[in-house]
Order: structure tokens, then sequence, then C-alpha cells
């Protein structure tokens, strides 16, 4: 692998930050009866709020949405 913008392509920070907001966010306190119910929430916790309203510190505290649309 190369890195990527001179980052360490094994470091798994990004994806070990997400899956900690997701528990802290969403999971922690739920119980689901179904593992249907389960990816139904998760899915709209990422799309319709971390990946269209949450602010995120890597690219100006913009949302994600807001972030590409800048970038066009």
């Amino acid at each position: 692998m190369e890195p990527v913008l001179g980052l360490d392509p094994w470091d798994n920070a990004v994806a070990k930050s997400f899956f900690h907001l997701l528990k802290t966010e969403r999971v922690r306190r739920k119980t689901y009866k179904t593992r249907t119910l389960a990816r139904q929430d998760i899915f709209d916790y990422i799309e319709m709020f971390y990946n269209s309203k949450r602010k995120h510190g890597n690219n100006g505290m913009l949302s994600p949405v807001d972030f590409e649309m800048i970038a066009k």
C-alpha cells in the first residue's frame, strides 16, 4: 500500500473514531429486537445524521455533504 497524503496506510484511526462515535452517539444504550432493526437504525445514523449534519474536525468543521459541495 502506498501512503495517501502522507498518511500511514495501516493507521485505522479514522475507522476507530467512527465506530467510537457510532457506539457512544447511537447504539450503546439501545437494545435491538432484531438484526434488521439494528441495521436500519445504524443506516439511518450514518446516512441521515453522520454524513449530512454532523460536523467533522478534519474538514474545517463542516459536514461531509457541505465539504463535498464546496470542493466541487
